[in-house]
């Protein structure tokens, strides 16, 4: 020990020490999980607001349909690291706010061996996201398609007569739906993939 200093000044510069060193590490540690906590929080997010063109999950039909009538564009892409051939049967449909209406995409396999796909949507413009419920739709499950497989894929939705109330979204007269599939990590497990026969 040197001469002339506290033992007990010693123990608590430790102690503070220790104190930061812990705080720092929590503090390592706290981030960590964060990072991996932010995609489900980011999509619970969007979920609930719309953000980002969003759209929303219905249990089944708005029940009131209005006069005012919404033009729906269908959009189809597909990752370049994805085989698949992908289009909307039709391009656009007209349709009531609130009038439940279904169309189908077509996804084909070019390639030899089975592949799981998973499609990520969206709505343009972005504020209407919140007022476009589906209530089935081929982007809620993986999709596995056999090699050279072609198949028809239903999208059933909606646009929420809620939206005839949103002075912000008077000017939306089209409204495009957009997806674009994206080959799952990992091929998908068993219990995680739909297939879908013809």
């Amino acid at each position: 020990m040197t001469p002339g200093r506290d033992p007990r000044t010693h123990q608590g510069t430790r102690r503070k020490n220790l104190v930061v060193m812990g705080g720092l590490l929590g503090l390592v540690f706290g981030m960590i999980g964060l990072s991996f906590a932010a995609v489900p929080l980011y999509n619970l997010f969007c979920q609930v607001t719309g953000f980002g063109g969003t759209t929303q999950r219905a249990e089944g039909p708005a029940g009131e349909i209005l006069d005012r009538t919404v033009k729906v564009r269908f959009n189809a892409d597909v990752n370049g690291a994805l085989p698949w051939g992908f289009r909307p049967e039709i391009h656009q449909m007209e349709v009531r706010i609130g009038e439940s209406a279904m169309m189908s995409y077509r996804a084909v396999n070019h390639s030899d061996e089975p592949i799981v796909g998973t499609a990520t949507y969206n709505v343009t413009p972005d504020k209407a996201g919140i007022y476009f419920n589906k209530i089935q739709c081929f982007c809620f499950t993986e999709q596995r398609l056999e090699p050279g497989q072609s198949v028809d894929m239903p999208v059933y939705f909606f646009v929420d007569p809620a939206m005839a109330d949103d002075p912000k979204l008077d000017d939306i007269q089209t409204i495009t739906l957009s997806y674009t599939f994206f080959r799952a990590h990992g091929g998908g497990a068993a219990g995680q993939v739909t297939s879908i026969n013809e």
